[in-house]
């Protein structure tokens, strides 16, 4: 493989409140306040110019720069070397529990203290709004410069002389210093006492995070990264967690596959939700299944495929035209048009979501009545959805077919249902749940190429998807079957690209033919080889794909198969699931004990 090329070079902080994107440069590339979906504040990753800056870079104009984080927390480091010295900066979004409940602020600290030497530096912070269109205007203050654009207010607090924010002269660092950066509220405490504590008690919650997870053995130090990455795509608030925390990243370059991902997709509930129960954070899991519910409860019509972090249901579609794009490419979008989509996959998605609420006594919702409710309100909407076409997982914008992916989720909807129903004696939504999985089943059927051995894309189609991989972990084929065999090694045969690289499709879509491939379908080729038996192959291609998670083990949207360079939306909430979700199949394959089982350690 030749040279990556356009690594994404950041490493994300957050509480679970908000996430920052720093680039190995320092800067602070991406960071949208007060929530996810609210403008950015910092946007260099769409515009170096526009998109504003907070970094902290050395007068010498060569340096090296290395990033790691303090291990097992979410807690970043960048060291800078020049020829004049060496200093580190820790960058943090302060969290832990404080008063019974969360302490998850506004407030990005960053502390930049000497390594080796003296080294001059220079910090600018220069925040925008409404996407680069406003300019925040500043004063200053005896400790703090205050940024302030209309009714917004963001402040700086510092222990460094704020002089060095209005006139351009190198400060010289022979002592740690210390930038609070806070939206709304002012920072009006202890500088450094504080700040040393938010960093004691913010490490100490992660690590103590990480040290309550059933980790699998298998990969476990890039499984523990990956957890902590969906974490902080959880918005706690609601227990919504967005797709990616950016927007209009480019699919492959010049592609217009350029979306916003800042937003909860109903439909890929299931593979999140499975992702959290393998580590046994019930906590996250279960906000995350009470947001679906809510949603389930006051979107009473057609459930959509994805909707904003606070149940918001018009995500409409707007381009931005005074940014230039990651490296050019245009267009920026905000919001979401897809939301306007018909995925009859989500019902499904919900109701297997909902399961374990229904079914696993660790939960509070284990009532006849509830159960009865819910579980009679999504069957009836497979019910009334299930002889329908639609946009399909992948949101074709202007076909709709019958897609073997949507009804493999009613099938499995059916099928969760029917488990409740026999749970709690319920007769006629057990009647209703076998009708249902019977005609899901003829419409899968449907889609079956007798000729080739494989499941097609939809009905009366000869496209093949990587979706359709998801038969065979969902059980709908038996994974020791000709059947599922044969079908795995067609979809290899036309699907696989190189280093284990999968494709979602290769047929022409709304854009065009797809010319990336899309990562979390590698890691259901995993799932699926561990699945059917092909154990050692699932291993090496799950290291294979490794390789391609930048200097931080994070991992994009998608990959070029030709130079291993990373693409899309970053980092992707789905691709670190798929990376925990295939970990988890090869470890039980393995029979490899969690953490603490292998130590002997109660959970």
């Amino acid at each position: 493989m030749s040279e990556k090329k356009h690594i994404y070079n950041s490493g994300i902080i957050g509480n679970c409140a908000y996430i920052a994107h720093v680039n190995k440069d320092t800067n602070i590339s991406w960071l949208c306040w007060p929530t996810f979906q609210d403008s950015f504040v910092f946007g260099g990753l769409l515009d170096e110019e526009r998109g504003g800056r907070f970094d902290i870079r050395p007068v010498a104009e060569q340096y090296n720069s290395k990033q790691y984080y303090i291990e097992n927390t979410n807690i970043l480091c960048t060291v800078i070397e020049t020829s004049e010295g060496t200093y580190k900066i820790t960058d943090f979004a302060p969290r832990f529990e404080q008063y019974e409940r969360y302490f998850k602020p506004l407030i990005l600290i960053r502390k930049v203290e000497p390594v080796k030497g003296r080294p001059r530096i220079r910090v600018r912070c220069e925040p925008v709004y409404q996407y680069g269109m406003l300019q925040f205007e500043k004063s200053r203050g005896s400790n703090h410069i205050q940024f302030h654009q209309g009714d917004l207010r963001m402040r700086l607090a510092t222990d460094m002389p704020i002089n060095h924010f209005f006139d351009d002269i190198p400060h010289v660092l022979d002592k740690p210093i210390y930038l609070i950066l806070t939206f709304g509220s002012p920072f009006e405490a202890p500088i450094e006492r504080t700040c040393e504590d938010f960093l004691r008690r913010t490490t100490l919650y992660w690590q103590k995070w990480v040290k309550n997870a059933s980790i699998p053995s298998f990969y476990q130090k890039q499984v523990i990264r990956s957890a902590l990455v969906l974490k902080l795509h959880q918005f706690e608030d609601t227990g919504a967690i967005i797709a990616a925390s950016t927007t209009s990243l480019p699919e492959f370059p010049g592609s217009g596959r350029n979306w916003d991902y800042r937003f909860c997709w109903l439909r890929d509930s299931y593979y999140v939700l499975t992702a959290l129960s393998h580590i046994g954070h019930f906590e996250e899991m279960e906000k995350y299944a009470s947001y679906i519910a809510n949603i389930t409860q006051t979107d009473t019509g057609r459930l959509q495929p994805l909707y904003g972090i606070l149940g918001t249901t018009r995500l409409e579609e707007r381009l931005l035209d005074n940014l230039q794009g990651y490296l050019g490419n245009k267009p920026i979008r905000v919001g979401n048009q897809a939301y306007e989509h018909i995925q009859n996959d989500v019902y499904g998605q919900a109701l297997i979501a909902l399961l374990p609420l229904f079914t696993d006594y660790r939960f509070k919702y284990q009532n006849q009545k509830m159960a009865k409710e819910w579980t009679n309100f999504i069957l009836t909407k497979i019910e009334n959805t299930i002889d329908e076409t639609d946009a399909g997982i992948w949101e074709f914008r202007n076909f709709h077919q019958r897609h073997c992916y949507s009804n493999l989720f009613q099938w499995a909807g059916a099928t969760a249902a029917l488990k409740i129903a026999r749970q709690y004696g319920f007769e006629e939504i057990e009647n209703k749940a076998l009708a249902l999985q019977k005609k899901a089943s003829f419409y899968i059927d449907s889609c079956y190429d007798e000729k080739r051995g494989v499941f097609t894309n939809a009905t009366d189609s000869k496209n093949l998807d990587a979706s359709t991989l998801q038969l065979i972990m969902m059980g709908y084929l038996d994974p020791n079957s000709d059947k599922a065999k044969n079908h795995l090694k067609v979809l290899e045969s036309e699907l696989k690209g190189k280093h284990g690289l999968f494709y979602r499709y290769l047929h022409k879509d709304d854009f065009g033919k797809p010319k990336t491939t899309f990562l979390v379908c590698a890691f259901w080729y995993v799932e699926a080889l561990a699945c059917v038996g092909r154990l050692d192959e699932a291993q090496e291609v799950f290291k294979q794909l490794l390789s391609f998670g930048n200097h931080l083990m994070l991992f994009s949207e998608d990959i070029n198969e030709e130079d291993g360079s990373q693409w899309g939306n970053f980092p992707q909430a789905y691709s670190h699931v798929g990376l925990m979700n295939a970990a988890y199949r090869i470890a039980i394959k393995l029979d490899r004990p969690t953490f603490f089982e292998s130590a002997e350690m109660p959970h």
